[in-house]
């Protein structure tokens, strides 16, 4: 049964390492669109565009060209910058990208597209609202601020990626301003998202709760076409 799991939330709760390991584990295809607005950022700042220019940075999407490969591998222009696309300035200027209509219009095609092949696991800001609104599994997964700038900074530490937790902290804080007052497909739950606080659980908690919830889905599933 080929099934949809939108996993939303706020910068740095976790999303994308939840995501991963679920889809690992049921062999479900994940697609982390965080990093496809980073990659797109990337790109901005490699251009020299200054990503608060709307005009500017839509003019840059017909030469943009994203893929994922095996290993978590993310490409833009054939340019593996997989770990470019977690510094600091990077993460400074993300949520402007992502604030821009155009641009989200253009990945969210990108990200449609990938999930119309086979079960699949994507995490974002606004995929059980706008990307994925029919999806069968929608968790809006949450933490504190303390939590977040604390999970990213010590994963950035383990990355080498230069940077502070107070820089971290005002980053997250940031991010949870612009991503929630967009205009355009902002960051809420879903009216039928489950609400997951991670703020006292570990990885492996995290994972069987939403391994729980898929398969509780399921169940219903199975049980509507009995």
């Amino acid at each position: 049964m080929r099934i949809a799991v939108a996993i939303d939330g706020p910068a740095a709760a976790g999303k994308s390492t939840i995501a991963k390991k679920v889809a690992l584990m049921r062999n479900f295809s994940y697609i982390d669109t965080g990093a496809m607005y980073r990659a797109f950022t990337w790109y901005c700042l490699q251009k020299g565009v200054d990503c608060q220019n709307e005009e500017a940075c839509v003019a840059l999407i017909p030469e943009v060209n994203i893929e994922f490969k095996p290993g978590y591998v993310v490409l833009c222009n054939g340019i593996d910058v997989s770990k470019q696309i977690r510094e600091t300035n990077v993460s400074g200027n993300v949520s402007y990208i992502a604030s821009y209509k155009d641009i989200r219009l253009a990945l969210v095609e990108q990200q449609r597209k990938m999930a119309a092949k086979d079960s699949v696991i994507m995490d974002g800001r606004d995929i059980g609202t706008y990307v994925l609104p029919e999806a069968e599994v929608k968790i809006f997964q949450v933490a504190s601020v303390e939590t977040r700038a604390q999970r990213r900074y010590l994963e950035n530490q383990e990355k080498g990626i230069p940077c502070t937790y107070e820089e971290i902290y005002a980053d997250v804080q940031k991010r949870d301003y612009i991503d929630s007052h967009r205009d355009f497909a902002p960051l809420k739950p879903a009216e039928d998202a489950i609400l997951l606080d991670t703020s006292n659980l570990s990885i492996d908690e995290v994972v069987i709760e939403v391994n729980n919830i898929i398969d509780q889905k399921l169940e219903e599933l199975k049980c509507q076409k009995e």
